[in-house]
């Protein structure tokens, strides 16, 4: 993986990854595509799929950048990690951690990838990909080793119109149409998450007014053969200009919409993925439609996977099997986490998710006598702690089994109450 900084205009954190599509013939310029897209529309998804599969036998580099100051999509990347510079991909391909800008890091894999079938960027959701795109025709030694072929914008069927018909302020960019406007080709994904077809047909005809040229490409899950997205020769350089004068002017602004940031935070150790959950929970309800993106590769307490959580707006999903990916024997545990979206409130984010942290010690110990709160409050004794990735497993009286106590406060365990007195343990 290829770690860049200080990229052109929008662009913050860069990770190239090579892996392997049918051989190209060889030429002498390597097909570049660049992959962009709104916030959450699919993107890391669709790479992982590359990364993972078996079933294409090109090979291609791809190069993947975050907005936010702590990087997650490294974590959620279905990559095997073996030192500190080397990365194998499951398939079998291998990555190099570098620094640097867009065109150095091009002509420095040149040789190593000479013979590959491609090249994918992947930008950050919130980028413009004209300052990308600019990279191949306005430097020389760059545009002799590479050739773009193509902008891939990917589509969140579900959430794009919102995003698509937002108001920004005078000279301000709206970046998803932007983004579609540059596109030679169009993935709308997430189809399976609209039910009404005249909802979709809606969708089709806000892209289309668009880009009237750009072939749609329907799917779910980002599930796409590579043969759509490599040395497909779709960039139209005079095109370009005639939507875009200022294309080449490497000294023009793109100004972005200054409401719209991240927020990140990390720390070592462990948290309650059940007090994550339930955050995350209040904060969809109240902030939903401000909350473009949000992810987050976190250890939980008792748990030897990582839980990996990622949300658009209402949409939120999070588990321990999504990349079926486990705490190495001495690896690092840590918790990180990235939002993306407009007028956040930065503090409000960071406490939230601090509050998450697992305790280093826990109110009751085993043994002690307690009341769980399942219909009713019921009377139990301590059986384990931080099973399951809870703080609690409780064995009740009767014939009631047990269960859980996910969080370690009084709404859910408590001491035990007898004859109008607290009892923690049994006699």
């Amino acid at each position: 993986i290829y770690n860049l900084q200080a990229l052109p205009s929008s662009l913050l954190r860069t990770l190239p990854r090579i892996c392997t599509l049918e051989p190209r013939a060889m030429s002498k310029k390597i097909p570049v595509t660049i992959l962009t897209g709104f916030l959450g529309a699919g993107k890391t998804t669709l790479l992982n799929h590359l990364l993972t599969s078996d079933e294409h036998k090109m090979k291609f580099a791809v190069i993947e950048n975050e907005f936010g100051e702590v990087g997650v999509d490294e974590k959620v990347l279905s990559v095997d990690k073996t030192d500190e510079q080397i990365i194998e991909v499951m398939n079998g391909c291998i990555c190099c951690t570098v620094r640097g800008d867009l065109s150095k890091v091009l002509k420095k894999i040149h040789k190593k990838i000479e013979k590959f079938d491609g090249v994918i960027i992947e930008t950050t959701g919130l980028a413009d990909p004209a300052p990308v795109a600019q990279t191949f025709f306005v430097d020389d030694t760059v545009e002799k080793l590479y050739k773009l072929d193509g902008i891939i914008t990917v589509v969140d069927a579900k959430h794009i119109l919102p995003h698509l018909n937002e108001k920004k302020p005078d000279g301000v960019e709206n970046e998803a149409v932007e983004q579609l406007a540059f596109a030679d080709r169009v993935l709308l994904n997430k189809v399976d998450l609209v039910k009404d077809e005249k909802e979709l047909e809606k969708v089709e005809k806000s892209i289309k007014a668009i880009n009237a040229t750009a072939p749609i490409f329907k799917c779910t899950n980002s599930v796409v053969h590579p043969k759509h997205l490599i040395n497909i020769g779709s960039f139209d350089l005079s095109r370009t200009l005639e939507k875009d004068p200022e294309f080449l002017d490497t000294e023009a602004e793109h100004e972005h919409d200054t409401s719209v940031s991240s927020v990140s935070c990390k720390f070592e150790g462990e948290l309650n993925h059940n007090k994550l959950q339930m955050w995350i929970g209040k904060l969809i309800q109240t902030k939903a439609n401000d909350l473009y993106r949000y992810k987050g590769v976190l250890a939980v307490k008792g748990i030897v996977k990582k839980f990996v959580f990622q949300g658009v707006h209402m949409l939120f999903s999070g588990g321990f099997d999504t990349y079926k990916q486990r705490w190495k024997e001495g690896e690092k545990r840590e918790c990180r986490f990235v939002f993306i979206g407009k007028n956040l409130d930065k503090k409000a984010l960071k406490d939230g998710f601090m509050d998450c942290k697992a305790k280093d010690e826990l109110r009751f110990k085993v043994g002690d006598l307690v009341e769980a709160r399942c219909d009713k409050w019921l009377p139990g004794k301590i059986a384990a702690l931080w099973d399951g990735g809870n703080p609690y497993r409780i064995e009740l009286e009767g014939d009631h089994g047990e269960c859980w106590g996910p969080i370690d406060d009084e709404n859910f365990v408590r001491a035990r109450t007898v004859a109008g007195k607290k009892r923690k343990s049994a006699e």
